[in-house]
């Protein structure tokens, strides 16, 4: 059984790829009531799981006519695509960004699920048993060298 945010996760991805434009706009207070949730949640689940990392842009208007716009960013091509996740995890990158960013990838296709599980055992904390900073520092040039690989054998 997935847990309210996980559910919440889906019907608004659903919502966003049922619309041409890859946009949502939602009322906090309406989505909470067809949960039966508090509004708080639906800020959890848009601040974790709809991030830039992930491939979302959020816009909020608050007020009586306020709305939360989610946008999936679409990329052009591939190469654009990992372009824009080097910059991102350049110079340093914490484990939760790096992770978010290689389920995305995944999302998009642009790796497997197999190859989303060694990138992963690869940047964890476990792995790059280095302390802060260094640490994030060196999860970004792994990141880096595995984003430049998938570039050209794409």
């Amino acid at each position: 059984m997935h847990n309210i945010s996980d559910v919440i996760e889906a019907h608004l991805k659903k919502v966003i790829e049922r619309n041409t434009h890859n946009i949502v706009e939602i009322k906090r207070s309406e989505i909470a009531d067809q949960f039966a949730c508090v509004p708080s949640q639906i800020n959890y689940v848009i601040n974790t799981r709809f991030t830039i990392e992930r491939g979302y842009l959020v816009e909020s208007k608050r007020g009586g006519g306020g709305y939360i716009r989610i946008t999936k960013i679409m990329n052009k091509d591939k190469s654009e695509l990992i372009d824009e996740i080097i910059e991102l995890v350049q110079p340093e990158v914490t484990q939760q960004t790096a992770i978010a960013v290689i389920e995305r990838m995944l999302e998009d296709k642009l790796i497997t699920k197999r190859e989303a599980k060694i990138m992963i055992s690869v940047i964890t904390r476990e792995t790059l048993a280095f302390n802060l900073p260094i640490r994030d520092e060196v999860r970004s040039r792994v990141m880096t060298a595995m984003l430049t690989t998938l570039k050209f054998e794409v």
